[in-house]
């Protein structure tokens, strides 16, 4: 049986395509992660979830420069980029549509949960990803926008993002992490720990499977509250099935795993959007990864 005990808003395609790893100078060719959209849009992704297209919005991070103070490449773009996504997703959602965010990567999330707020005010975040994302400007290790979102979403840092985007964006009680297997790895690199913001449910594979990935995700849909955003980052998955991202993950998710752990999420009515990120094209000559993305993504929306 569906968990949904009420109607579904419109789910509506929009790409954005950035990408804030190995950030392209202006006028290169899109790259990596950047031509997302359209691979999922050719393996038919409009077709397997219902949603309408309305084509992708004209963004993206460009610059290879670190700028001193966000300790990332691209600001200038990147805070663009955000102001864009916040004005779109907030039009869609008084619109009467529930945004499907085709990324990218997820520097795409401070802009489109502050469009929410705006648009809806106080929601929550189920955020499926294989990092807990909450480097600031001093220890991020890669200087990518996509390092930092979270940090963004609790008001962490970097000041002039989270300025921009009015963090902090969602409560910290409000926020479930759902699969990130890199607690060690931040720490060493001195990241702030989710207990330290006060974000009660991180849950990494192991602790999703003990529970059950069906009633993990339950868990979370209750946790988050009555309106919320649910964001999936694709270096959740098992690098062995997904193997077409930048950040293969060894401790991830199966295909099946990460629909039984979104169901629960995306079939209730208090989903108010979703985002998708991290998939890299490049990476998936034969195209077979993104069939079996828009498979997952089928099989949890249509």
């Amino acid at each position: 049986m569906s968990d949904r005990d009420g109607p579904l808003p419109r789910l509506t395609m929009v790409g954005v395509p950035i990408d804030s790893m190995g950030v392209p100078s202006p006028g290169e060719p899109r790259v990596g992660c950047e031509l997302m959209p359209g691979a999922l849009r050719a393996a038919g992704l409009a077709a397997a979830t219902g949603a309408p297209d309305e084509g992708d919005m004209d963004v993206r991070i460009v610059g290879r420069e670190v700028d001193p103070v966000t300790g990332m490449f691209g600001w200038p773009s990147v805070a663009v980029a955000s102001a864009a996504i916040r004005d779109k997703v907030a039009g869609m959602l008084r619109d009467g549509d529930a945004p499907m965010l085709l990324g990218g990567c997820c520097a795409l999330v401070p802009g489109a949960l502050a469009g929410a707020r705006d648009a809806l005010g106080p929601i929550g975040l189920a955020y499926v990803d294989g990092h807990l994302d909450l480097y600031d400007a001093a220890t991020t290790p890669t200087q990518e926008a996509g390092d930092m979102s979270i940090a963004v979403v609790s008001d962490l840092g970097p000041l002039p993002w989270c300025e921009q985007v009015g963090a902090p964006l969602v409560a910290p009680a409000r926020v479930a992490l759902l699969g990130p297997a890199d607690r060690a790895e931040a720490a060493s690199l001195r990241s702030a720990m989710p207990e330290d913001l006060g974000i009660p449910v991180e849950l990494p594979p192991e602790v999703l499977r003990a529970a059950g990935m069906a009633n993990a995700g339950r868990g979370a849909r209750d946790r988050v509250g009555d309106k919320y955003w649910v964001h999936l980052d694709v270096d959740v998955l098992d690098h062995h099935e997904f193997p077409a991202t930048d950040y293969p993950n060894a401790a991830g998710l199966s295909l099946a795993e990460a629909g039984d752990l979104l169901r629960p999420l995306t079939t209730a009515p208090g989903m108010i959007g979703f985002s998708v990120g991290c998939y890299n094209p490049e990476m998936d000559p034969d195209g077979e990864c993104a069939r079996a993305l828009v498979g997952l993504l089928g099989s949890v929306f249509a």
